[in-house]
């Protein structure tokens, strides 16, 4: 293991940890994960991948700059949630953007899993999205990114990030509970 994925790894835990608390200080965390990530999973030969690195890395100032908007004007990173036409839109994005970049990464590159490892980044992008602009729904892709990128690293031989996604699966459950919670308050307190 290289010293980029050992980095990469604990910043990307402490991003995901700090993303479940609602801490606008994920941001800053991941940017400086997604950096690392970038180069290791380019070495390997996961081009979706690396592409999906660059665009959390604008993804992230996005987010950052989007959270300090709100906490700003609401005194904290409130939490929303889809409505039905919303969660079945962007549930078309996903598969739509899944068979577009799994084709093309088939088809003209070399891409190692291309199909499975477009669908990752079909859903991560949709899932960074979703939370930068706080909506509940991200942790539940998270959670499907995290089960499905578990083997994919596996298989790769790139153990410490299929352990690292073992521990976003997990921290991803915990983000969901939190969000719900945060929710739930905010129901309580709307007015009748």
């Amino acid at each position: 293991m290289s010293p980029a994925e050992w980095i990469a790894t604990l910043l990307g835990i402490a991003c995901v940890a700090l993303a479940a608390q609602r801490s606008i200080w994920t941001f800053p965390t991941a940017i400086g994960s997604v950096a690392l990530l970038g180069v290791v999973v380019f070495e390997a030969r996961l081009y979706s991948d690396a592409l999906l690195q660059l665009f959390f890395l604008a993804a992230n100032v996005h987010g950052w700059r989007h959270w300090r908007r709100a906490q700003a004007q609401q005194g904290a990173v409130a939490v929303r949630t889809l409505d039905a036409r919303g969660r079945i839109a962007w549930a078309g994005v996903v598969v739509l953007g899944w068979v577009a970049w799994g084709g093309a990464m088939h088809r003209w590159t070399d891409a190692a899993l291309p199909w499975w490892d477009a669908g990752i980044a079909a859903g991560s992008i949709a899932a960074q999205l979703l939370m930068a602009r706080r909506y509940l729904e991200n942790w539940w892709l998270w959670i499907a990114v995290d089960v499905a990128s578990v083997p994919l690293y596996a298989v790769k031989g790139l153990e410490l990030f299929a352990g690292l996604y073992l521990i976003y699966l997990v921290l991803a459950v915990w983000g969901l509970a939190s969000w719900c919670r945060a929710d739930r308050a905010r129901w309580r307190m709307a007015p009748a």
